[in-house]
């Protein structure tokens, strides 16, 4: 019998954490069967093992404990894949031979399904001295280029592509460069961007202070801090990159600051870690916990909530044994640490099951009081494995109730962990959780307030037709089943209508009781002016947060999505000029002459160039490519160039949004190598000719620009926002649909749950 709560639940599952044969033949014939397999392969490392795996079964049931994605999909598959979400890799050396070491082992991580964070301030600037070659130093950014391109070659377990962080010191001498790099649509779309800001920088910025541009000793330039924080705020304001970590703050706090220092975090920013370091992550459903909702009783079970918390600790510090690890190393620094990351997901909707206003100052105090209590429950949890187990290698008793977080804790804790030790080093985060939010019948995402209330989810069919389901936040439907037509509170508010300050409050509240960070988006509106804009950062700074990531509609990454106001009878806004979605059942028939350009493209490797010839074909008045030719005098090419003609040709003429065309060939890596073009790494041959392909389809209006998708397409309908008209954004790359979200620092589809972090 099917437990999920909602369609778009059942589809997630089927498609990211059902465990399947190979040839798509399901072995989970049920949802209690993939939580059977979870609970079974995690008490595999217990001695009672029945008894435990009864207990881990309990707390996955009905989705109030939600593992990681990479839990839920590989535990008890014996699939060579991590049960870790991200690592942060080793120290990049300033040496050539160095830095490619460090590529084999992030595609090495990315090949097993792991996300991974580097810091690139390693790295000597551009321009710098290079000794024994007599030659400059081509600098980081472009070391992040051949990463950018090995990145989009490597399929993470699964079907993702694998997801990177990049980060770089704000007194590095090429800050400026890392800080512009995104202005550049087509460059390092691989890779989340951040600056890690230090203490004297800020009191620089305000001070309004100089601020030196350092590497290895020498002083390379210096300008004002506060026009060098300006550059960070003007790139984020414009194309919502990079990000801003704060990291001094993260060092003093971390509870290893004794044996570590961190310099770089996951993809998503929640996980601050030290070289080779791995996030464990899992998330408490506080929405499955809320009694008597909607109601002057209602109120969160902190006994169920205690139980829960201390249940989710031992399967996550177990997952730590169970897991496999791509790189030695990796397992090295887990098995001495054995940090993990126990969060939250559903806090909206739990907040307004009681009543509370997301962003008010009851719902910072109430989100405060109980992210206490899981920090409480945790630690406790993990002291108690400690008696059992032993703790965790490098724990050192004085250096550790010295730490930040332990300053803190209530003093039984204190005396606990004095007495027997700890099992994990560190034990809460607060990670993206956009697909398993999904997957948990469509609750609020992490910390996050809720998106949207409702909203139309198209779903593409094999015949290139869509259907339409709609999907309703778990709290709205409860709502809806307690109370039927009665109106929305006005407590009721998301993620369109909410000011960025109160993300900011609310983030800040969370962060005091979260020993490593915390993955949170803040939505600003597009008319936000900049001063405005730079006060959400500097007020993320003083109220103690360890980062901020905002999100504005802007020109480069467009809008999240085209909203409408609640209207039984809304219909799609009309399409723009440009090229339309068309599907055919048929392809066309070839008119008679079409309308195309020739492009030369010049390889470096090969004598003799190569002539691409694409024509269009016009349907309601607008240009679309229709078929390519590909000419050369080099016969080596002959039969794959002829091949790959006839393919892309067959998919023009079928119709729809073809754009994917030129995403998949833009991702062939060539072992023999790529070639540098333009100041630009081409990973190869067939990569260069999907950028002519795309560059055409530019021109021709079918495309806005570079991963951008269509130039039209009908406004994808969204229920419970406020109407306004905003910029197309990227297309899915999983369905193709323009409905992406940031939420939590990464893009989520809410047509098809597709996530780069989730």
């Amino acid at each position: 019998m099917s437990r999920f709560a909602a369609p778009i639940a059942e589809q997630v599952w089927d498609m990211k954490y059902r465990f399947k044969q190979a040839d798509g033949t399901p072995i989970d014939r049920s949802v209690e069967d993939s939580w059977r397999r979870i609970a079974r392969a995690l008490a595999s490392v217990e001695k009672d093992k029945d008894h435990w795996e009864e207990v881990f079964f309990g707390a996955l049931e009905d989705f109030k404990f939600l593992p990681a994605g990479r839990i839920t999909a590989g535990a008890g598959t014996d699939r060579k894949v991590t049960l870790f979400n991200c690592f942060v890799m080793g120290t990049v050396p300033d040496a050539m031979g160095g830095i490619f070491d460090m590529l084999k082992e992030a595609a090495l991580t990315m090949q097993q399904g792991g996300g991974i964070g580097y810091d690139f301030s390693t790295i000597r600037p551009r321009g710098a001295d290079v000794k024994g070659v007599a030659a400059d130093a081509s600098g980081p950014l472009s070391f992040m280029d051949v990463w950018d391109a090995m990145c989009r070659t490597i399929m993470s377990a699964g079907s993702r592509r694998g997801a990177m962080m990049a980060t770089m010191r704000c007194d590095h001498p090429d800050i400026e460069q890392f800080i512009e790099a995104k202005s550049d649509p087509a460059r390092l779309r691989m890779f989340n961007m951040s600056v890690l800001v230090t203490d004297p920088f800020m009191e620089a910025v305000k001070a309004d202070g100089p601020w030196e541009l350092v590497f290895d000793g020498k002083v390379y330039h210096t300008l004002q801090a506060r026009d060098l924080w300006n550059k960070i705020m003007q790139a984020t304001y414009d194309y919502a990159e990079p990000g801003v970590i704060f990291i001094d703050r993260i060092n003093k706090a971390n509870n290893l600051a004794y044996c570590e220092t961190i310099a770089a975090t996951n993809p998503c920013g929640e996980q601050p870690l030290p070289p080779y370091g791995a996030c464990l992550l899992g998330s408490v459903n506080l929405a499955r916990l809320v009694t008597d909702p909607f109601t002057e009783n209602a109120q969160l079970d902190a006994e169920a909530l205690d139980k829960l918390v201390r249940t989710a600790i031992r399967m996550m510090d177990n997952t730590v044994d169970a897991s496999g690890f791509p790189l030695e190393a990796q397992a090295r620094e887990a098995e001495a640490k054995r940090r993990i990351g126990l969060g939250v997901t559903g806090l909206a909707d739990a907040l307004l099951m009681l009543g509370l206003r997301y962003g008010s100052d009851e719902a910072a105090a109430q989100t405060e009081a109980w992210l206490r209590a899981i920090a409480r429950s945790s630690y406790l949890a993990s002291v108690d494995l400690a008696k059992e187990k032993g703790a965790f290698p490098l724990f050192d008793r004085e250096k550790y109730l010295a730490s930040g977080t332990m300053q803190m804790m209530d003093e039984d804790v204190r005396a606990e962990v004095a007495e027997h030790g700890i099992r994990n080093a560190l034990l809460t985060s607060i990670a993206p959780t956009g697909t398993i939010s999904l997957y948990a019948g469509n609750v609020s995402s992490g910390i996050e307030p809720v998106f949207a209330y409702e909203y139309t989810r198209k779903v593409l069919q094999k015949d290139g037709s869509r259907t339409e389901e709609k999907v309703v936040d778990y709290a709205v439907q409860m709502w809806k089943e307690l109370k039927g037509d009665a109106p929305l509170p006005d407590y009721f508010v998301n993620a369109q209508t909410l000011e960025p300050m109160a993300h900011v409050k609310m983030q800040a509240a969370a962060q005091k009781w979260v020993d490593s960070s915390i993955s949170k988006t803040i939505n600003c509106p597009e008319d936000i002016d900049f001063e405005s804009f730079k006060d959400v950062y500097m007020e993320a700074y003083e109220t103690g947060c360890k980062g901020c990531t905002t999100y504005r509609p802007n020109d480069i990454t467009g809008s999240v999505l085209s909203v409408e106001e609640t209207k039984e009878e809304a219909k799609p806004a009309m399409p723009e000029e440009g090229g339309e979605v068309v599907y055919m059942s048929e392809p066309l028939d070839r008119p008679a002459a079409l309308e195309g350009n020739t492009y030369k493209l010049k390889w470096p490797d090969s004598e003799h160039a190569i002539y691409i010839t694409i024509n269009d074909v016009v349907i309601g008045g607008h240009r679309r490519p229709f078929e390519v030719f590909i000419n050369s005098k080099n016969m080596e090419h002959y039969a794959w160039t002829v091949a790959l003609t006839r393919m892309v040709s067959a998919v023009f003429r079928r119709g729809g949004d073809v754009s994917f065309v030129v995403e998949e060939l833009k991702a062939v890596f060539d072992p023999r190598g790529g070639a540098w073009i333009k100041g630009k790494y081409i990973p190869s041959i067939l990569a260069a000719i999907g950028g002519v392909i795309e560059t055409h389809m530019i021109e021709t209006g079918f495309i806005e620009s570079e991963g951008l998708g269509l130039k039209t397409d009908p406004a994808a309908k969204v229920v419970g926002l406020e109407s306004s008209t905003q910029k197309r954004g990227k297309a899915c790359p999983s369905c193709g649909q323009y409905t992406l979200a940031m939420v939590e620092g990464c893009m989520t589809c809410t047509s098809c749950g597709h996530s780069k972090c989730g």
